[in-house]
């Protein structure tokens, strides 16, 4: 999968999070340390040991580059930036029982505009699987030569 680049300064209108809090029950939100381990343990029980690594590497950071979506208590998704490479977006996934909710677009879009208020002009999601959905939310685009990139020789 290539990577993809978007433009930080053109990202699309983002609604309010106290307003789509109260519209939907889900808040999205940085995470914090004591979370650590648990959000570890979901992404390693949803996505694999691989992202685990790199969920880990965004809560070395402060601000933590870790942002989770919960509702009632219970994790639903996440998006980490800065992770794999400074001004990478990903990993991100939602909870396949919760797919179709928005969950993963209100994680990607404030993920990257935090990298926006961070100073980053441009981010780049590194592999990115959804092409057509990134997009058509963040008229990403795709960087031609891409693969494996970053990603070459990477032990598993």
């Amino acid at each position: 999968m290539p990577d993809m680049l978007v433009k930080l300064y053109d990202l699309p209108e983002i609604e309010p999070l106290r307003s789509y809090e109260q519209r939907t029950g889900v808040t999205i939100r940085r995470a914090i340390a004591p979370e650590k381990h648990v959000v570890a343990d979901w992404v390693g029980k949803h996505f694999g040991k691989g992202w685990v690594s790199e969920a880990e590497v965004a809560f070395s950071r402060l601000p933590i580059t870790c942002l989770i979506a919960v509702e009632n208590g219970k994790m639903l998704g996440f998006a980490c930036y800065d992770a794999t490479a400074k001004g990478f977006f990903g990993p991100t996934g939602v909870d396949e029982k919760e797919r179709g909710r928005g969950i993963g677009k209100m994680l990607l879009l404030y993920a990257l505009d935090y990298m926006k208020q961070e100073g980053y002009g441009y981010a780049i999601i590194g592999g990115a699987g959804p092409a057509p959905f990134y997009e058509k939310t963040t008229g990403a685009t795709v960087i031609e030569g891409s693969v494996p990139g970053i990603y070459r020789g990477m032990l598993s």
